[in-house]
């Protein structure tokens, strides 16, 4: 019992002054929201914080990008979710001497705080997040600077080049600029020295990130100059994606029409198969890449790369036409000449029959030769075509590859 006692007495003892801290800082806490709430009677958040100077109020912007979504060359756009973290100073908040930074994360009490009007002027859409809670915050240090900070979710525009496609690179912007204040009454500048800061793990579906470049702008209007930001993010175009679903199956699709110059000139119904259903083939293919890009009036490198596979293939299936046509040629010539003949020998007395028999013999013979000749000008044609298709396609590869990876 006594020894219980004792061990009570000791974590009383213990317990003392970490109850005394938490009362402390709880009084600290309360008396900087009291100090608060006295100021915010006479603050007039109508009032710039140098209004009374005439001076600009300078806000230093920087943004925390948290996730950059896919680009979408049809509609020419891309998502962002970003923290938009803004810092000016406010001398009517200087004068309380708060004992340490005070958080402020309340919307009425933000709402009684001026803040910089600023907007995306490049944003199609945009929405603040509101769960688990509004995502805001007001930090007042006690020198009287603040920080404001919000997380939005924004959809922007990027106009894009799509000459090059896919092997493209592409800069998009994000433009802020002030909406109802003058370049004398609010100047934006970028927070240094980094403004732009990306989540470490920031990775983006089909590009890569080459560099980002911020700058100040200003935007003229018939009532007044507004300051603005702009950040340029140039991004360029990985290309194994479109290795994989577009140009790999293409190339595949052209190497098999190739396989109708070894099939015989009389597998009429194999030939005609193969070369239908590979242009079919590769036309749906090429249908397919264009319903993911917009309707652009200028030729695309996916569009010099389709156009030219669909003309190797249908130039195979020509060439199978022209064999096959010089082969049966020879060969219909000449029972039309021998079934003549057979007409004319049977409208003829019989006496001339002996005298006949010589002369279609050797007609026979003479067709016999031309249908000979005309399947080894066939077969020459197909061996032709075995060669000369893969090496102008090998050279139009040479041609292609270097002009737009290294040109763009």
């Amino acid at each position: 019992m006594r020894e219980m006692k004792i061990f009570s007495a000791n974590l009383v003892i213990l317990l003392i002054p970490h109850c005394l801290s938490i009362h402390n800082r709880s009084s600290s806490t309360i008396s900087d929201l009291d100090l608060l709430d006295k100021v915010l009677k006479g603050y007039d958040r109508r009032a710039l914080p140098t209004s009374h100077s005439g001076n600009a109020t300078i806000v230093s912007c920087e943004m925390y990008i948290r996730s950059f979504g896919s680009i979408n060359p049809a509609t020419m756009d891309y998502e962002v979710d970003l923290y938009l973290r803004q810092r000016w100073f406010d001398e009517r908040l200087q004068k309380p001497k708060f004992s340490k930074a005070l958080d402020l994360n309340d919307p009425n009490l933000v709402q009684r705080i001026w803040k910089p009007e600023v907007f995306f002027a490049n944003a199609k859409y945009a929405d603040f997040q509101y769960v688990t809670v509004p995502n805001v915050l007001v930090r007042i240090n006690p020198g009287g600077e603040l920080l404001y900070m919000l997380r939005l979710k924004l959809l922007f525009s990027c106009m894009m080049d799509l000459y090059p496609y896919p092997m493209d690179s592409q800069v998009c912007n994000i433009e802020l600029a002030s909406f109802s204040k003058t370049t004398e009454e609010l100047q934006l500048q970028w927070f240094k020295p980094v403004p732009i800061i990306l989540y470490e793990n920031l990775k983006l579906p089909q590009f890569e990130i080459e560099h980002i470049n911020t700058s100040l702008c200003k935007e003229k209007f018939h009532i007044g100059e507004y300051s603005c930001l702009k950040a340029e993010f140039y991004l360029r175009r990985s290309l194994g994606y479109h290795l994989v679903q577009s140009y790999l199956p293409t190339i595949l699709i052209v190497v098999i029409s190739w396989v109708s110059f070894w099939l015989d000139v009389e597998s009429i119904p194999a030939r005609t198969t193969l070369g239908v259903t590979t242009l079919l083939t590769i036309s749906s293919k090429g249908a397919g890449i264009q319903v993911n890009l917009p309707p652009v009036s200028y030729v695309k490198a996916i569009d010099v790369w389709m156009g030219t596979c669909t003309t190797f293939v249908f130039a195979a299936l020509l060439e199978f036409t022209l064999v096959n046509y010089m082969g049966r040629k020879r060969y219909n010539f000449g029972k039309r000449d021998i079934s003549v003949l057979q007409l004319e020998s049977s409208c003829k007395d019989s006496d001339k029959e002996d005298s006949m028999a010589q002369p279609l013999k050797e007609n026979t013979e003479k067709q016999d030769i031309r249908v000979i000749e005309g399947k080894m000008k066939s077969k020459k044609i197909d061996q032709i075509s075995r060669v000369a298709f893969p090496m102008m396609f090998f050279i139009f590869n040479l041609i292609y590859w270097p002009y737009y990876l290294i040109r763009f």
